[in-house]
């Protein structure tokens, strides 16, 4: 168990952001799995996604707890400027990760729901009941913000 547990706390990482909260979100994960382990079903679909979505839906209701607003960067996002798309292939994961982790909240919830975990939008606005509309949007400004630390770092690197 300890590579699911490796790999449930990553989750908790890219949704929580802060490795201390993230610790204790994947403790009260086992917690669920734990208590609810007799309503896995395996003809619904195999045991790691099962765990994937508990440990997902449980880093909500810890942001949840939070009463988090998502923060409207409307005017950044659109004075930013791209990117050169060789940017990425310079940058190691970790700092993706970082960057994906220094996103708004809700932002890199549905950049992490979608881009990593390969939820649809639809499912995504049914997991955070918000129109499939908002979470294209969403998205979009995600990539958004990514595109413009990534350029920022570029700037940085080369200044």
């Amino acid at each position: 168990m300890e590579d699911q547990g490796d790999r449930l706390y990553a989750i908790c990482i890219r949704y929580i952001g802060d490795k201390v909260k993230a610790k204790d979100a994947l403790q009260d994960c086992f917690i669920r799995i734990f208590k609810y382990i007799n309503k896995y079903d395996p003809t619904k679909g195999d045991f790691e996604k099962w765990l994937n979505v508990l440990t997902v839906r449980q880093c909500f209701r810890q942001l949840e707890k939070k009463k988090l607003n998502l923060v409207e960067i409307d005017a950044i996002v659109q004075n930013t400027l791209a990117t050169q798309p060789k940017a990425i292939e310079t940058m190691s994961a970790d700092e993706i990760l970082k960057l994906v982790a220094g996103l708004p909240e809700g932002y890199r919830q549905i950049f992490n729901l979608y881009a990593i975990e390969g939820y649809s939008h639809k499912e995504i606005s049914e997991l955070l009941g918000l129109k499939e509309s908002s979470s294209r949007s969403k998205l979009s400004r995600a990539k958004e913000m990514l595109r413009m630390k990534m350029f920022n770092l570029k700037l940085r690197s080369h200044g």
